[in-house]
């Protein structure tokens, strides 16, 4: 019962982060730390590695902020947070398609669309992570919010369209001495850190974390 309630409690904070507008306004509200609020939303593990979950209080806290009845957040609500209009959110596209975006932003026609429950760009586009360089800050499967027009800073999490086959690959950027290095948050992945040849392309910056119910 206790995942049940942590899997509700994530999709509902979804939901409050869209009503109130943003991430940060839905903290301000509830009087709680907005930081916490993103690594809650996120499912950033706690420094001992311990899985970080909502507790009490704080769903507590969020449900008198948003005029919700005790108990809203425990519970499975309706999917939609809508209406949306027929066409709108953001293109989920493959990492080969996401390697292109940068140059024709036209989504296939039969894309799946999701709407991000924070502020981001309108050439926004998702891809679903695959693989395990990036875990276990980003699980495989979880799906990724990528802005084009995000600005890339050193330790941005950034797609990147590699230039030998113009696919797209997602990792950190680091950049040291005008140099840029592409690392991978696995910290077992092999070679966890390597040198971005100089024509990849950043296709874009991860702005918002998703999981699929």
């Amino acid at each position: 019962m206790t995942r049940h309630i942590d899997r509700f409690r994530l999709k509902n904070l979804r939901r409050l982060i869209a009503e109130a507008g943003s991430a940060s306004e839905l903290a301000r509200r509830a009087n709680v730390s907005g930081s916490y609020l993103s690594h809650v939303l996120a499912g950033r593990p706690y420094p001992s590695g311990n899985p970080r979950r909502m507790g009490d209080r704080l769903a507590a806290k969020l449900e008198r902020a948003m005029d919700k009845p005790p108990g809203w957040m425990n519970e499975e609500q309706p999917a939609e947070l809508g209406p949306f209009p027929p066409g709108t959110g953001h293109p989920v596209l493959s990492w080969v398609q996401a390697g292109a975006w940068t140059e024709e932003r036209e989504p296939p026609a039969s894309a799946e669309r999701l709407h991000c429950p924070l502020p981001c760009g309108p050439g926004t586009f998702v891809l679903q992570v695959a693989g395990e360089s990036m875990a276990p800050r980003f699980p495989d499967g979880d799906y990724i919010f990528v802005d084009p027009d995000a600005p890339a800073g050193n330790g941005s999490f950034v797609v990147v369209r590699r230039p030998d086959d113009g696919a797209a690959t997602f990792k950190q950027l680091v950049v040291e001495d005008g140099r840029r290095f592409l690392k991978a948050a696995n910290p077992n992945w092999p070679d966890p850190i390597v040198e971005a040849e100089p024509d990849a392309a950043v296709c874009g910056v991860v702005v918002f974390q998703g999981r699929p119910a």
